[in-house]
């Protein structure tokens, strides 16, 4: 499968020739795996700054925690956690900043800070005005699948093929935001993961990734210190590295482009050698 290059900001993510590495930085106190670490322009620099020198692709921003069970933010809460922190680190990275956030007014004014990319994990289904915002930029945004908000998403699921229900899911999501103005170009799609899935759900969809590659769309997995990965391993999440970095490997084989992570330096490894496994390096010697 050839997928058109992605410019995002100024740069250029050609799909077809590597898989690339997306940084998290949750500027919130509630995340599940490093929640209140980050809070303040500063300290969210300083991981910021890290995390490029590690190698990461891209960086994103989160201000309100998504972890199963959590409370949604206001508007104003999330926009005082993350706008101060892109203003900042619009002026010190040269790598692209993402927004991850399902608010409108949210993703209009990070665009404006300086993000290039919309995460938004609810496909844009939250929000009746973030198909028009993301429209307008014309950048590019990830749809993730899920089957409700973080509070009662891990509570109410049903699927008769977990594929097969978010390829129908994803078909659905790209002709409404085509129909809406979203180039095709820019669209990137995330099965997710942990949401609103069992350990099997999360276990099928890396396994069988490759069969979403019909939709012609580059494909990001964030798995990183997953509940599924603490359940197969019998793991607390500040001991999950090398499960994720195994679901990290094993989704850029079956057909990642992008994954999404908290271990920067260790996916970055893992996924220039995978690269190099699936052809898309070439080395000497």
């Amino acid at each position: 499968m050839n997928y058109p290059v992605l410019r995002i900001g100024s740069r250029l993510f050609d799909t077809n020739k590597a898989s690339f590495v997306m940084g998290i930085l949750n500027v919130t106190p509630d995340s599940f795996s490093d929640g209140g670490r980050y809070l303040g322009p500063e300290t969210a620099l300083m991981r910021a700054l890290l995390m490029a020198g590690e190698g990461a692709d891209l960086i994103d921003i989160g201000g309100e925690s998504t972890r199963p069970g959590s409370d949604p933010v206001s508007e104003e809460e999330e926009l005082d956690r993350v706008i101060p922190v892109i203003e900042r680190l619009k002026k010190e990275l040269e790598i692209p900043i993402s927004i991850d956030t399902t608010k409108a007014e949210v993703a209009r004014q990070a665009i404006h800070a300086g993000a290039a990319l919309v995460n938004d994990i609810s496909g844009m289904q939250f929000d009746p005005e973030m198909v028009d915002v993301v429209a307008k930029a014309g950048i590019p945004v990830v749809l993730m699948h899920t089957v409700g908000p973080p509070k009662t998403m891990q509570k109410e699921y049903h699927y008769d093929d977990v594929v097969e229900d978010i390829l129908l899911y994803f078909k659905e999501r790209l002709a409404f935001v085509e129909s809406r103005g979203v180039s095709a170009e820019n669209v990137i799609l995330d099965p997710g993961i942990g949401f609103g899935k069992g350990v099997e759900h999360n276990l099928n969809l890396i396994r069988d990734l490759r069969r979403f590659e019909v939709l012609g769309h580059p494909i990001m997995v964030g798995a990183s210190r997953k509940s599924f990965i603490g359940k197969v391993l019998d793991l607390p999440v500040n001991q999950r590295v090398e499960g994720s970095l195994a679901a990290a490997a094993a989704s850029v084989l079956n057909g990642a482009a992008f994954v999404r992570v908290h271990d920067v330096r260790e996916s970055v490894r893992v996924c220039r050698l995978c690269d190099a496994i699936l052809g898309k390096s070439s080395f000497d010697g």
